[in-house]
This record gives structure tokens, sequence and C-alpha cells, in this order.
């Protein structure tokens, strides 16, 4: 059976700053980092989907965690193929991005030297093993298709090596008609499919099915169960506290997930206030003091 780490995805959310989670005395990031690597053993970086991430950065994580701590890092969001405004980049690179109504524009010279600088900046938590994944989380408007298929295929060239975690966010991934197909194409590139909680009944609802498609991680991202999720904002869309009864109904799932993979990733992202930790928290007691389902190995 593969191990089961169990976090939150992110250890510097505002709201979770503020909400008292942290002791008084925990007040610099040093403090922060390690006070949250006491109590969990994985933890999601999510502020390098927004800006590019720094060698010295990776280097201080290392630094400040426990060995076997893993860090999994979203990918930037220029290389997800989402709207990126000029000023994420690094000063000397925003001069050739800009584009139509304030976005980058990649040229592929860009794009090669954005690359290459987020590969060299993850590179010493790669080369520490605590690079759990790096998370590519695509867009609502990636649909199933062959230009998709063919942006998995680049994006797999440009990540040969490393431990990858593909989120869709367009529902029709994952419905039955294409679900085989979606799987077998994971499998085929080695990429670990990311199985999604959230909201149900909506039109940008992705099914909440737990596929395996990597011997070495599975993974699954819990984003609340929020109505407004599409629509409202970040706050709206992620406001929301599990119950130990939705967090139950997962058990055989990711029970399953650990007889196939060798490590299964359980990230919360319903950050808001200190819901993540707290749901983490009890989904990691749910799973050390809940009998596996019968049949399971």
């Amino acid at each position: 059976m593969g191990e089961i780490l169990v976090g939150a995805c992110s250890w510097t959310d505002r709201e979770l700053l503020a909400g008292g989670w942290y002791p008084a005395g925990c007040r610099s990031a040093e403090d922060r980092l390690r006070y949250y690597t006491g109590r969990f053993p994985l933890v999601e970086v999510d502020a390098t989907y927004y800006a590019m991430p720094s060698t010295r950065n990776s280097h201080l994580w290392v630094e400040r965690s426990p060995v076997g701590f893993r860090f999994d890092v979203k990918a930037f969001s220029l290389l997800t193929g989402h709207p990126t405004r000029p000023g994420a980049l690094p000063a000397e690179l925003r001069t050739a991005a800009v584009g139509r109504y304030g976005r980058t524009t990649a040229s592929p010279e860009l794009l090669d030297e954005v690359w290459r600088r987020f590969a060299g900046a993850l590179e010493p938590l790669r080369s520490a093993g605590r690079l759990g994944a790096v998370l590519f989380q695509f867009p609502p408007w990636l649909a199933p298709d062959a230009a998709a298929v063919a942006a998995l295929r680049a994006c797999r060239e440009r990540t040969a090596g490393w431990p990858v975690a593909v989120e869709f966010r367009h529902p029709d991934w994952w419905q039955p008609g294409q679900r085989e197909s979606t799987a077998g194409l994971l499998k085929e590139l080695e990429l670990s499919a990311v199985a999604v909680d959230t909201a149900q009944s909506l039109p940008t609802s992705v099914p909440p099915v737990a596929p395996v498609t990597s011997a070495r991680l599975a993974v699954v991202r819990f984003h609340g169960r929020n109505r407004a999720w599409g629509t409202g904002t970040k706050e709206e869309r992620f406001r929301h506290r599990y119950t130990p009864e939705e967090l139950s109904s997962w058990l055989p799932a990711v029970h399953a997930m650990a007889d196939r993979a060798r490590e299964v990733h359980v990230l919360f992202n319903n950050c808001c206030g200190d819901a993540a930790v707290r749901a983490a928290a009890t989904m990691r007691h749910l799973l050390d003091t809940t009998d596996r389902p019968a049949g399971a190995r």
C-alpha cells in the first residue's frame, strides 16, 4: 500500500494568517513554515502560479522543512495557458511580454526562457527529494480535442523527468464517454491525474472520479462545495467547511488509490480562514482511525 500524505494548498494564505491557526508568536516566514511542517507532511505552493518561483525560496524551504516533507508546486500561469500579467514576470522579461489588454503575449523565445527559469528555481527542491509534484492546473476552456492533446504532449516534453500532476477544469475530460481516453493519455505520458472534490450539478462541475494514471503518484484536491464555484469571488468560491461525513465518503477512493500508487497526496484548497488546515487534520484522523474497506489490500 502506498503512503498517504495530507496537507493544505497554502501555508501563507492571507486568510489563514488572520484566522488564528498559527500561535501568536509565530510571525516570521520561517516560524510559520516550521510550525506547519511539524503538523503536516505535505503542502501545496500556490504562489508559484501567480509569480515565478525563485531558487532562493526553494533553498529556504529545504532548510526549514524536515526530511521527507513534500512540496507540491503549482505551475506558473503562463505555462498552463492562463492569462498572465507582465508584472508577474521577472522585470527583465516584461518589455517583451506586453500584449493586448495588458496581458502577456508569449513568443517562443519568451516561453523557452520562462520554462528554463521555472525549472531552475525548483531544482533545489527536486535535488533534495522535497519536490512532491508540479501541478499543472489547466484552464476551464481547455477541452479534450486534438489541440489540447498536443499541448499535453508538449508539456510533457518540457517536464521530462519531473513528477507532474494534471488537473483539468473542463468537465468533459472525465465524463463517461471520454474518461477512458483521458486516463489512457495520461498513463502514456506518465502524468498523474488529479481527482477533485467540488460542488456538483453546476455546468463547470468536474465529476468526482479518482483515476490512477501513474504508479508513482496519485492526487486528490478538495476545493470545497460552495455553489458559487466558478462564479463568485475567491472567498465565496472556496468558503466551505468539510464535515467528517463528507470526508469519510472519500476514504474508499483514497485507499484504492494507495493500492495503485506509491504515494497519494490529499490536499485541501478550501482556503477560507483555517478551513483547509482543519479539514486536513480531520482527514488525517479519519485515515488513521477508520478501518479500510473490506476487500482492500
